[in-house]
């Protein structure tokens, strides 16, 4: 094996997952895996997502911001530039780029980033078409554990009525990640790897094996209020937030714990989610054994983050006890049972035949100590943690990094350890200038230069310059905060400081005029004129 092979990058995305769930970052859940990666290299603790799944894909992979890559919103076609749902031929994957160094290219998990997920659908925005060698995993979003729907090889549509007995989505993906890089190795010894690994864990449905969700049992009981207190003093003791700032209230909508419905089955829901990342955190650990056993694990640059903050959506509505039988969905189990869809009491979470969320109260309790979830862009909805694992050069073991960064320093990163080039075109065709900054200076606590972050997802936007956060949550008004006196967004001073509004508000609109961003009620609009014409 050369001893002058450029380093291997592994990627890894898990979905939903708030910013406090991992032992490493305060949190309750069993992630011995992560937590060793994180004590052997970097944690970041303003790292940023851009909100919701699919954006968050498209800016990781491309380096751009989601609208410039037709992915604004969701896989849907509204007609507009940034908001074709599908990754249009204006932008590269980072596998486009570091396949110019020699890299081989493999993808594992959620792709979400075409509207075209049939069968037979045009593939040009499918991972083989877009710089990956190889791809295991499914093309569209959430989906059933035991039985995905869409799931693919390559091109080619696996028939989920016929899996392996045991199959369990979680588990195939660490499995084929793991199958990925042994035969790389075996292969092209020589030659350096990219393997992004998407996970679906924790997304919806909760679904999970008993032996783990048993680890959780009781582990729960205290509820929201007291464990969100817990993390806060965790989080604090380990220097992830600033002793000085608050913890934001519960939210609104929630009862206290102890006036809550349902305890033993809200107890469950969080037992079933915390399982889920046990069960990626186990395979997370099997992939980095292989890295070892190889002898890859010093040359690879791993990097571990969330597409978004914690889901608070409630499948269903509000949890009630419902009519059983109007909850039987289309769906059957992987042996023909029905699926009940939808957050009943009634019904615990966790094996195939149920499909429920943990809904908002344990979304708050996963996003401490911050405000909002998955959709905005306060910081409940955009904060990531962000691992970095990289012995050969991160040698401050156990170390965090407070500086700022966003999905489109990801490409930028891959492009500076790779040695590869951000090409003018690809294809033939004019490809817009990358968005992102390199995170290696921060690797070795310097700073990147990185001056201003954006975001903007379904009307929810803001600017984050310095210290300054300009946020708005639609159809509301800007908020002002200062980061460094209280990142948890508890003090609006929007009335102090009206110059600097006016600045931030001014960089915003050049931004959104530059990245095809469209008024989200405008958009709305757009949407519902274009369903009546014939």
């Amino acid at each position: 094996m050369s001893e002058s092979r450029k380093p291997n990058i592994v990627l890894i995305l898990n979905d939903d997952m708030g910013f406090s769930d991992l032992g490493c970052y305060g949190g309750e859940v069993h992630t011995p895996n992560l937590n060793s990666l994180a004590s052997n290299g970097l944690r970041f603790t303003q790292f940023y997502n851009t909100a919701r799944c699919c954006p968050s894909r498209a800016s990781l992979l491309t380096g751009l911001h989601p609208h410039q890559t037709g992915v604004g919103h969701m896989t849907s076609d509204d007609g507009l530039e940034g908001y074709r749902g599908d990754l249009n031929d204006r932008c590269i994957t980072i596998a486009d780029a570091v396949r110019s160094e020699g890299y081989g290219t493999y993808m594992c998990g959620k792709w979400h980033l075409t509207r075209h997920i049939g069968a037979d659908d045009p593939k040009h925005s499918w991972p083989c078409q877009r710089g990956f060698d190889k791809f295991f995993g499914t093309i569209r979003g959430a989906t059933n554990y035991w039985k995905p729907f869409a799931l693919t090889q390559d091109n080619t549509r696996l028939d989920s009525e016929n899996l392996p007995d045991g199959f369990f989505n979680t588990d195939a993906i660490s499995s084929e990640a793991i199958t990925f890089v042994k035969d790389h190795s075996e292969k092209k010894p020589d030659n350096p790897f990219f393997l992004y690994l998407a996970y679906s864990a924790p997304h919806w449905p909760l679904h999970a094996h008993e032996e783990d969700i048993s680890k959780y049992n009781g582990r729960f009981a205290a509820g929201w209020d007291e464990l969100r207190e817990e993390r806060l003093s965790r989080m604090r003791e380990m220097k992830i937030l600033d002793k000085s700032w608050g913890l934001t209230d519960r939210d609104p909508s929630q009862r206290p714990w102890t006036k809550a419905e349902y305890k033993e089955w809200n107890q469950r829901r969080m037992e079933v989610y915390a399982a889920q990342i046990t069960r990626m955190d186990a395979g997370i650990g099997e992939l980095v054994k292989t890295l070892k056993e190889i002898g890859q694990l010093d040359n690879t640059l791993i990097l571990f983050f969330s597409d978004n903050g914690a889901c608070a959506e409630e499948l269903g509505g509000p949890p009630k006890k419902r009519d059983r039988e109007k909850l039987i969905s289309t769906q059957t189990t992987s042996d023909g049972k029905p699926v009940y869809r939808g957050n009943d009491p009634s019904i615990m979470p966790g094996p195939e035949t149920s499909y429920q969320s943990y809904g908002v109260p344990w979304a708050n309790l996963s996003n401490t100590p911050f405000r909002l979830y998955k959709h905005w862009v306060h910081e409940g909805g955009i904060s990531t943690p962000l691992i970095v694992h990289w012995p050969d050069v991160v040698k401050t073991a156990g170390e965090l990094r407070h500086q700022t960064g966003q999905l489109p320093d990801i490409m930028a990163t891959c492009l500076e350890v790779s040695g590869a080039t951000y090409p003018v075109e690809h294809d033939g065709k004019p490809i817009l200038p990358l968005e992102g900054t390199s995170l290696v200076p921060i690797f070795e606590n310097k700073q990147n230069g990185k001056e201003i972050l954006f975001w903007e997802h379904e009307g929810n936007c803001a600017i984050r310059q310095g210290d300054w956060k300009l946020v708005c949550r639609f159809p509301g008004d800007w908020e002002l905060y200062d980061m460094q006196e209280e990142r948890t967004e508890i003090k609006n001073i929007v009335k102090r400081h009206p110059q600097k509004v006016r600045e931030l508000e001014g960089l915003y609109q050049d931004w959104s005029n530059r990245c095809f961003i469209y008024p989200w009620d405008k958009l709305k609009e757009h949407r519902r004129l274009s369903r009546q014409q014939p």
